[in-house]
């Protein structure tokens, strides 16, 4: 039997124990055993809170989770990439915050992700009802692929007396009665009252002047797509926001994947651009703001030249939007994930998530992913990180800049004396960065997942998101002066022999489609390392999927940065030919990007093999 991919299935592989630390979340305090669930379909759906990609699997499966309610178990397992991430608090927070309805593994040791030989976030291992594990996938996209397997293994069991119809095991948590749920970022508005984006409560609340009292609300509270007066209008979990005009507020409405407009006199909410759907490769990246998919904006600012710059967290780009046109365009970005710098439309972000504009119009980003604080001059259409080392190193360290560490910061401020304020979340801290000594300084610590920040008459106005609270705090003279600390991320290496490496991308087409060598190679590899010192030859792009790779036997360990795109088009129809008329194939782009741990072993392996999984689009 094939999967929903239209690849062989695996062999069958008795399904490794679900072992974690922390404990379960979303069982009312019981633990759950694969004995327990078998005679369902179990999907474990490995995951951490920090990244996008694995918030955009959370919403594709919540689909699956209605249509096969009573067959089919999802478990997340939480696999930390960040420490705060493996603080079981914060945990328990983000299953809230983006609304889980599953039984989560808290597994900060990694238990089990080695159990399942698991290599990037997010993967989905699929488990019978017997108790094997018949498939297992990296990525995002695999919806369509995963209805049709659990269909097939709902016949096949059901067939066979081996399927177990029943409730899931989920138990909600009770849920916090507090006038905000994790707000997500926040602006003045003209007349000395704030908008917050109320993420959880899928709303836009108006506060007034003490950053307290709601004054009015957008958004019945519905997570969805509907435009309309404010009582009635649905967002989904809305995250930036900024000013066209004194009475036209602009949300980045996340996962809705779209730009909302409120009309701040009438209360009217309408769609700006998006389409609902979310951005794949091979779509189009400019033209008519409503015609054109986005990807979980974050957030927004309005550059000098009037246009609205868009973090575009879920690809890893920052966009315009241009209110005069009407339309969308990227700004800087490929799409790959990573650190790199340069002209703009070649540099690597890794989830851009924060905005803001100085007074000489330079866009700085809080990218995420890498905790790095980076800029954007429009003017040179270049990219420099001024804070951050790549995608695993992270913490809290002052002093110079290129020497100062983050941890998963979402939001930047620019004040006026020509500094940056960093809501450095991860750590609970406001950082602050000056241009003029390059030095990186910690304003205040102990907050709880500060996202955003807002000049208020001389402070700051912070939203402390975990918290469901905007909290003021005082710009002090001096910083504050705090512990360092520095970390690497804990993933498990893979061991690699120094020298030569045979690295290879397995690539096989969904059913019913083909490669797509119409216009030339329908593949592209990219590799590169941290440091790169640990690639002695064979980084950079080229088409083949196999090459050579050289690694510096003088190194002990490193990581590794494989980028891989393939172009497949739908096949004819059986018994129909490629040129027949009104036969017109789509075209489908598929990437997947790999941060890999190596360790430099003599005698190791020196062949890498990973797998492209087809999805559909």
């Amino acid at each position: 039997m094939r999967n929903g991919d239209g690849n062989l299935r695996q062999p069958r592989v008795r399904a490794p124990e679900l072992v974690g630390a922390g404990g379960w979340i979303n069982t009312g305090g019981k633990g759950l055993t694969l004995a327990d669930l078998r005679g369902r379909c179990v999907l474990l759906d490995f995951w951490t809170f920090c990244c996008a990609n694995c918030l955009h699997v959370l919403d594709e499966l919540r689909e699956l989770e209605e249509q096969f309610a009573d067959v089919l178990v999802v478990v997340g397992v939480h696999s930390p990439k960040f420490v705060h991430e493996a603080d079981h608090d914060a945990l328990v927070a983000a299953c809230a915050r983006y609304d889980v309805r599953h039984p989560v593994l808290d597994d900060p040791g990694l238990t089990t992700w080695k159990a399942y030989a698991v290599r990037a976030w997010p993967t989905l291992s699929v488990i019978d009802p017997e108790g094997y594990v018949v498939a297992q996938m990296s990525g995002e996209g695999h919806a369509h692929g995963l209805r049709t397997l659990l269909s097939e293994l709902v016949t096949e069991h059901e067939a066979k007396g081996t399927l177990r119809r029943g409730d899931s095991p989920y138990v909600p948590p009770e849920p916090e009665p507090t006038a905000l749920s994790f707000p997500g970022k926040v602006i003045a508005l003209p007349g000395g009252t704030y908008l917050v984006s109320d993420t959880a409560h899928h709303s836009v609340v108006e506060l007034a002047a003490d950053g307290e009292s709601v004054l009015r609300r957008f958004g019945s509270g519905e997570r969805g797509l509907l435009d309309g007066e404010a009582h009635e209008a649905w967002f989904s979990e809305p995250q930036g926001l900024c000013l066209l005009d004194e009475h036209t507020a602009v949300v980045a409405d996340s996962v809705n994947h779209a730009l909302r407009a409120i009309d701040l006199r009438t209360g009217e909410v309408t769609t700006l651009a998006g389409t609902g759907r979310q951005w794949s490769q091979g779509r189009a990246t400019s033209g008519p703001a409503r015609e054109v998919d986005l990807s979980s904006p974050w957030d927004l600012v309005v550059a000098a030249d009037g246009r609205t710059v868009i973090a575009m967290a879920g690809i890893h780009q920052l966009w315009a939007y241009d209110p005069a046109s009407r339309t969308v365009s990227v700004l800087a970005g490929t799409t790959n994930e990573g650190l790199v710098d340069g002209a703009a439309a070649e540099a690597w972000f890794s989830q851009p998530s924060g905005l803001t504009v100085d007074a000489d119009g330079v866009v700085w980003v809080a990218d995420s992913e890498s905790s790095a604080l980076r800029r954007l001059d429009l003017a040179a259409a270049s990219v420099t990180t001024v804070v951050g080392h790549g995608l695993f190193d992270f913490g809290l360290r002052d002093g110079a800049a290129r020497q100062a560490l983050l941890q998963h910061p979402l939001g930047v401020t620019a004040l006026p004396d020509g500094s940056i304020a960093i809501s450095d979340t991860y750590n609970g801290a406001i950082r602050r960065f000056d241009p003029a000594t390059d030095q990186v300084s910690t304003l205040i610590t102990g907050l709880r997942e500060p996202s955003d920040a807002v000049l208020a008459d001389g402070d700051l106005l912070v939203v402390e998101s975990a918290a469901h609270r905007l909290t003021r705090v005082r710009l002090p003279e001096e910083a504050l002066r705090v512990e360092s600390a520095a970390y690497r991320t804990q993933r498990p290496a893979t061991d690699l022999s120094p020298g030569e490496l045979e690295l290879s991308v397995v690539f096989e087409p969904p059913a019913g489609q083909k490669l797509d060598e119409r216009y030339g190679p329908s593949t592209q590899l990219v590799v590169s390392a941290s440091p790169p010192q640990l690639l002695s030859e064979g980084a950079g792009r080229n088409t083949p999927l196999r090459r050579t790779l050289v690694l510096d036997g003088d190194l002990e360990s490193g990581v590794l940065h494989v980028s891989v795109r393939a172009a497949s088009c739908d096949e004819p129809p059986p018994g129909a030919q490629e040129d027949d008329e009104g036969f017109f194939p789509a075209c489908h782009v598929h990437q997947q990007d790999w941060g890999i741990p190596v360790r430099l072993v003599r005698d190791a392996p020196n062949r890498l093999s990973l797998i492209l999984r087809g999805t559909e689009s």
